[in-house]
């Protein structure tokens, strides 16, 4: 391996000198992927806007936009990872036990019997989903408890029984948001900021405050369209609470990057734990895994990328950090009607970690 580096040393230096001799030749731009792919997702693909956050491997961090300004946005279920990361650190802290049943902290809050808070984390446990019954009250600026929500949820029947399936669920995190707060005794807003914002100095991050429909920072406005043709609207301010633990905070691209990865180095979690959270199960065929509110993809470049995305009413975001230290978030300002529009900004991701590479 050294000789292959001192051979490329040399290389670049013949070729160096061959320019100079050689004034006619004319270097060629690489093509900057990242900014073509989100100009199609603005002119092709017919969104607001897009935004993206790209850093390499050696640390330098490139800033884009299309269509819409920079700034914070709505990050959906990139909460999940922050939540995650509060249950795993009092699991190190010996307070919360993974194999523990959510009965041992919050006895008869859901039905049946050996729900663990790993499968809350997982998406194993079987709860059912609530999203679809909540949309309204989110564009109506419905301030929604947790508890209301989990009302809402449990009128369904479960979708299996605990640990015999995987199905994604924002209930799950809506229990393991409850346990945090009867664990610690405190809003679970104050323990991500406590344990995680404030460390890592997240500084454009936060869980909006009950009632807060706002976004504080300057941002890029959210759109929503009911169906594909549907007229498109401003939707920026929302009462995102129906979402909470599952969804609620707000961030910026860049904020994510530099969450996800501290995550991946370890700066939040004890070994013990990170590991925990990076023991996925597959995702069907798709190559994609899924830990403790952690996601696992596999880059078209080689090997993998960790993070996890998020949608909610007027945003869509997609990301991750790889082992070597290369990281990209895009953001756009609308909720897609379609998986076809998702799978291009999840390839957008990938072009922009493996254009770092």
């Amino acid at each position: 391996m050294p000789r292959r580096r001192t051979f490329l040393r040399v290389a670049a230096t013949a070729a160096a000198i061959t320019a100079l001799l050689a004034p006619s030749a004319t270097a060629v731009p690489r093509p900057d992927t990242v900014r073509q792919g989100l100009n199609a997702l603005v002119r092709t693909d017919h969104l607001p806007g897009a935004l993206a956050t790209v850093t390499d491997r050696d640390g330098r961090t490139r800033t884009y936009t299309a269509g819409a300004e920079d700034g914070q946005v709505r990050i959906g279920s990139n909460t999940k990872t922050f939540t995650a990361v509060v249950v795993l650190q009092l699991v190190g802290e010996g307070r919360i036990g993974l194999d523990t049943t959510v009965d041992t902290y919050l006895p008869g809050l859901v039905p049946g019997e050996g729900i663990k808070v790993r499968q809350l984390l997982q998406h194993t446990s079987g709860l059912p989903d609530y999203e679809a019954d909540v949309s309204d009250a989110i564009l109506q600026r419905r301030y929604l408890e947790p508890r209301d929500v989990l009302d809402i949820a449990l009128r369904h029947k479960a979708a299996f029984a605990p640990g015999t399936g995987w199905a994604y669920s924002n209930t799950n995190y809506v229990v393991a948001g409850l346990i945090v707060q009867k664990v610690t005794g405190r809003p679970l807003a104050e323990e991500i900021d406590r344990r995680v914002i404030r460390p890592l100095g997240l500084r454009h991050t936060y869980f909006p405050a009950p009632g807060d429909t706002t976004i504080r920072e300057p941002h890029p406005k959210g759109h929503h369209q009911d169906a594909p043709g549907a007229p498109v609207r401003d939707v920026t301010d929302i009462d995102p609470s129906a979402a909470w633990a599952a969804g609620q905070m707000i961030s910026t691209n860049s904020d994510l990057n530099r969450f996800f990865t501290a995550l991946l180095a370890g700066d939040l979690l004890r070994p013990a734990q990170l590991a925990q959270m990076r023991t996925t199960i597959p995702l069907g065929d798709s190559g994609a895994g899924y830990g403790l509110g952690l996601m696992s993809r596999i880059l078209s470049c080689g090997g993998l990328y960790w993070g996890h995305g998020g949608d909610i009413t007027g945003y869509e975001t997609r990301g991750g950090v790889t082992e070597d230290g290369r990281a990209a978030n895009v953001t756009v300002t609308i909720d897609p009607t379609d998986g076809a529009t998702t799978k291009h900004v999840e390839a957008l991701v990938d072009t922009a970690l493996c254009r770092s590479a």
